[in-house]
């Protein structure tokens, strides 16, 4: 292979993995300095949530995001900045009132879910493209809402990382381009392994990426232990790859994982494949995406 990818590091997400491995940042600070080493390792973008500096759980809060991006920002390292857009999905019925939500229910309007994007403009921005199980809860994305969403993000000037976790999803964001919601070649991102989307599987990659609209770009990852080997199998498929302590807490059996070992575990790994990571300027170009050094594209 001969070929050139974009490699994102998802530093933290909002799962409970702060109790199981201490390296994943929490707080503001803790969440951009895991960006910048991740960049300095060789990641192209950053793909960051905010989580709340009490609890480590998921937080919404925009002056956090804020303190987040600006730090990023600030730095000597460039690197693309990719906001989640897909907080306040999180629906566990109430076994007494079922259409009510139950302890750990999060949910949002597709415009606050909206608003960090809309008011940071980072160069990217993911988007959920359908509900799923989501292990033992529903991920609840309908599909109003992410017409809404898409509209907003297409206002915006943001590049939406159109997010499949399953098949449907796949369709789905077909239909947004359809419809005309999403500008330009479309970027797609493959969930896989998730409890109970889409395998992480080479099957189920094939299949996804050759549903693709002839102009779009993809990328894939895979969760926990899967996470090298779908580095390995979307490069050689001609894909872009995601590794980060979202998706996998481990460097190896029983090692706990920073977030920068695993960019660099990657990037070794590519390397040896013949495969080159973009730099964010190169991305920038090849994706047509703003550039917040030149306030705006």
């Amino acid at each position: 292979m001969s070929q050139k990818v974009l490699l994102t590091a998802a530093v933290t997400g909002a799962g409970d993995t702060t109790e199981k491995n201490p390296h994943v940042p929490v707080t503001p600070k803790e969440i951009a300095e895991a960006a910048i080493e991740s960049a300095k390792a060789g990641a192209t973008v950053a793909h960051v949530h905010a989580r709340d500096p009490k609890t480590g759980g998921i937080s919404h809060s925009v002056d956090q995001y804020r303190e987040i991006v600006d730090r990023i920002r600030e730095s000597e390292t460039d690197v693309i900045i990719n906001i989640t857009s897909g907080g306040g999905g999180d629906f566990i019925p109430s076994l007494d009132t079922p259409a009510a939500g139950g302890t750990g229910t999060d949910m949002q309007t597709p415009k606050e879910r909206h608003k960090p994007v809309g008011e940071l403009l980072p160069e990217m921005c993911t988007l959920d493209c359908g509900s799923t199980n989501f292990g033992n809860m529903i991920y609840m994305s309908p599909t109003d809402w992410l017409r809404e969403q898409a509209q907003l993000i297409q206002k915006s000037g943001v590049k939406p990382e159109l997010e499949c976790f399953d098949t449907g999803h796949v369709r789905f964001a077909n239909q947004l381009i359809n419809e005309g919601l999403i500008d330009g070649d479309p970027m797609f991102q493959f969930c896989l392994g998730i409890p109970w989307g889409a395998e992480a599987d080479a099957e189920t990659l094939l299949y996804m990426k050759n549903r693709l609209p002839e102009n779009a770009h993809w990328s894939a990852f895979g969760i926990g232990r899967m996470q090298m080997p779908m580095v390995a199998q979307a490069a050689m498929l001609g894909g872009n790859v995601r590794v980060g302590l979202e998706d996998n807490i481990y460097l190896k059996k029983g090692v706990m994982a920073r977030n920068d070992q695993l960019v660099d575990k990657a990037v070794h790994m590519l390397h040896g494949n013949g495969v080159e990571v973009m730099t964010p300027q190169e991305a920038r170009e090849q994706f047509n995406l703003r550039n917040p050094h030149k306030g705006g594209k």
